[in-house]
């Protein structure tokens, strides 16, 4: 063998070895990225002004969801083709060894712009997200502290400060009659007992009729209520109980199904995405090949 063949044996494995110009990726990850983040934010500050929290201002929730949906699939589709388009420029295609090569590595090179955008935009989501939960425990820690001193001070047991339907039915048993003061020495009221009972009755959605009478003896006695009064008290919180958890649990059914809907049309942006990005890596590189100089609305860039 020659010892120019020689000394080009290696180089040239050493290109094929090389043939994803990863510069060239990152470069255009994070010119994706950037677009992304510019085009969201004012989309956001758009929506956010177009809407309202009072009622019947500003754009529905179900229009204002539509246009953020379409938005977003816009700006991947804009910024990835943009980010695409920069690596399939910037990459040096020289080490392809045919067109087809060079076409696919092309293609190749906008898909890897797209993966490492897609990364990138995650590790983003995910500390944001990380520092509202932290910033939430934190605020949640401080309140439950703050609760637990001022209840201490005051001779309160309780550790902590709820607001569930249980246990504003459970409030509600107990508070005193109109006409009637309850003993001052009386021992405290079975909390915890009548709670436990109202969790099971809501469970099954019906109050027995024996637990039924055990309350109201029990609210009776605390509250100097008539018998008869004692057990219309016990069945309008039960009711009330009842249909502020039914409706927690169609609010929390609302955002199952918003979270389900927002999953499906991230994923179809993100795919979107994955096309302009391999498109716009396809004509960078023939802009690249052509010496075709960048424009935009007519305009050259560079």
């Amino acid at each position: 063998m020659p010892p120019t063949q020689a000394l080009a044996a290696p180089s040239l494995a050493a290109q094929a070895l090389r043939r994803v110009d990863w510069p060239a990726v990152i470069a255009g990850a994070v010119a994706a990225a950037a677009i992304s983040f510019v085009l969201l934010t004012f989309g956001a500050a758009v929506g956010l002004s177009a809407t309202s929290a009072w009622p019947d201002r500003g754009m529905s929730v179900t229009m204002a969801a539509i246009l953020m949906g379409v938005w977003v699939a816009l700006v991947q589709a804009g910024s990835f083709a943009a980010g695409g388009y920069v690596a399939g420029r910037l990459r040096g295609g020289a080490v392809d060894p045919s067109h087809v090569e060079r076409e696919f590595g092309d293609g190749a090179h906008g898909f890897l712009v797209w993966g490492v955008g897609v990364l990138i935009g995650a590790i983003l989501a995910g500390g944001v997200i990380s520092g509202a939960t932290k910033a939430a425990i934190e605020s949640s820690t401080t309140i439950a502290a703050g609760a637990v001193g001022g209840m201490a001070s005051g001779g309160v047991q309780r550790a902590e400060i709820t607001a569930t339907p249980v246990d504003y039915a459970t409030d509600y048993l107990f508070r005193p009659g109109p006409d009637a003061q309850p003993p001052a020495a009386a021992a405290p009221a079975p909390r915890p007992e009548v709670a436990r009972i109202l969790i099971a009755a809501i469970r099954v959605g019906n109050l027995p009729a024996r637990e039924r009478t055990w309350l109201s003896q029990i609210v009776s006695q605390r509250t100097g209520l008539s018998q008869a009064d004692a057990e219309r008290r016990v069945d309008e919180a039960f009711a009330e109980a009842k249909a502020a958890e039914a409706k927690v649990r169609e609010a929390a059914d609302r955002a199952r199904k918003a979270a389900a809907l927002a999953g499906f049309l991230t994923a179809a942006a993100l795919a979107v995405g994955c096309v302009a990005a391999t498109v716009g890596a396809a004509a960078g590189a023939r802009h690249r090949e052509a010496g075709t100089a960048s424009r935009l609305f007519g305009k050259r860039l560079w």
